[in-house]
């Protein structure tokens, strides 16, 4: 199925970047590049594999989940403005719902409510909570009537800069811990800014996880962020196992862990050496 996805999304014109899948969040993330209509184009083509193959009443993970297609999000590459992915997401959603009867939330940049910006209170109880209250007015989706699709639930489709999905991967088995560090960490309870922050068990490894999105790198990035649950940690007895990076990161956010790390404020983008051979300096 995930190769079955990735091909999908080639065979409509687009340029697949990177896939990654996990066994214990039983999710896969693909990044993908395309011209504004191609990208619409490989997104339908790739959900419609997923609402094909995928069926959440059977469906379990880690990870929070309201559809099988759980988040399409259209992000900006080199000076394509945020408009055109706003546009690019709401035709995107409107073709979800009418071609595959998916219903569709708008978030980021893209959505219709206030309420509905921050991505989490979008899909908050997952695919059974959303289940339980389709007549609440409150959950109604952005297209599509009050309803989800009976396998394949329903999307966020939203607009956004560049998010970074990171973990970070204790030597414990202590679920509590990377829930309390999770807690701190995150912007909601207060900790780092633009930080959203789960903990999780990775029962098959014997550890548990700190699982984030940092929604701006620019003003928290990983190196900040490590730092951070690495010293939350071992107050708690705790050491880091390792950290991931789930999929693609903007070179901005690699040169911010630079300066940080080192104490290099001075660091620029064009002292990365293959940025300048790109530039034909």
């Amino acid at each position: 199925m995930i190769t079955a996805i990735g091909d999908a999304i080639r065979a409509a014109g687009a340029r697949v970047i990177d896939v990654q899948a996990d066994a214990a969040h039983n999710r896969m993330v693909v990044t993908f590049v395309a011209e504004p209509d191609l990208a619409v184009e490989a997104a339908i083509a790739g959900a419609a594999v997923a609402t094909e193959r995928i069926d959440l009443r059977r469906h379990l993970g880690e990870h929070p989940r309201m559809g099988a297609t759980d988040v399409v999000p259209f992000v900006p590459f080199a000076d394509l403005p945020m408009s055109v992915c706003v546009d690019l997401a709401r035709r995107f959603g409107s073709r979800l719902w009418t071609e595959l009867r998916v219903p569709v939330y708008y978030y980021g940049e893209a959505a219709t409510r206030p309420d509905r910006r921050e991505l989490e209170r979008v899909r908050r109880g997952g695919f059974e909570d959303l289940l339980a209250h389709l007549g609440d007015p409150d959950r109604a989706p952005d297209e599509g009537p009050p309803t989800v699709h009976p396998s394949a639930g329903a999307t966020a489709v939203g607009a956004r800069i560049p998010l970074i999905a990171y973990n970070v991967n204790l030597k414990t088995t202590d679920l509590q811990v990377a829930k309390d560090i999770a807690k701190a960490i995150r912007a909601s309870s207060g900790g780092l800014p633009n930080v959203k922050a789960l903990g999780f068990e990775l029962a098959d490894r014997g550890l548990v996880q700190v699982s984030m999105n940092l929604t701006d790198y620019r003003v928290t990035n990983i190196w900040k962020v490590f730092s951070v649950i690495r010293d939350e940690a071992r107050s708690r007895g705790v050491d880091v196992d390792a950290s991931e990076i789930v999929g693609t990161i903007p070179l901005a956010a690699a040169v911010g862990v630079i300066k940080d790390a080192v104490i290099e404020p001075a660091f620029r983008m064009d002292q990365i050496l293959e940025k300048r051979v790109w530039a034909g300096e």
